[in-house]
């Protein structure tokens, strides 16, 4: 299944892809595989991401776990802010 996120972030985007790249370890843990990333074009305030995941289920779970939520908030994620779309074929 391959989902679209959207979020705004407030440290600047160099800040939030460091965190993102350093991350990759734990997305491939739970077997989510990144297709591609980057922000919108004239605000690096606003993010998106088109991930494949194995589930909904799965990425709430990764997305509940300390250590990605700690991740998230040193990387200026604005939470409340955050959209996931699922694609279907």
């Amino acid at each position: 299944m391959k989902i679209i996120t959207n979020f705004e972030i407030s440290k600047g985007y160099s800040v939030w892809k460091e965190a993102f790249v350093k991350n990759e370890p734990m997305r491939q843990k739970h077997t989510i595989k990144t297709l591609a990333y980057s922000h919108e074009e004239g605000n690096e305030n606003n993010v998106y991401s088109v991930l494949e995941i194995p589930s909904m289920e799965t990425m709430q779970e990764l997305l509940k776990e300390p250590e990605m939520i700690e991740l998230r908030e040193n990387a200026g994620v604005v939470f409340e802010t955050q959209k996931m779309t699922k694609l279907v074929e």
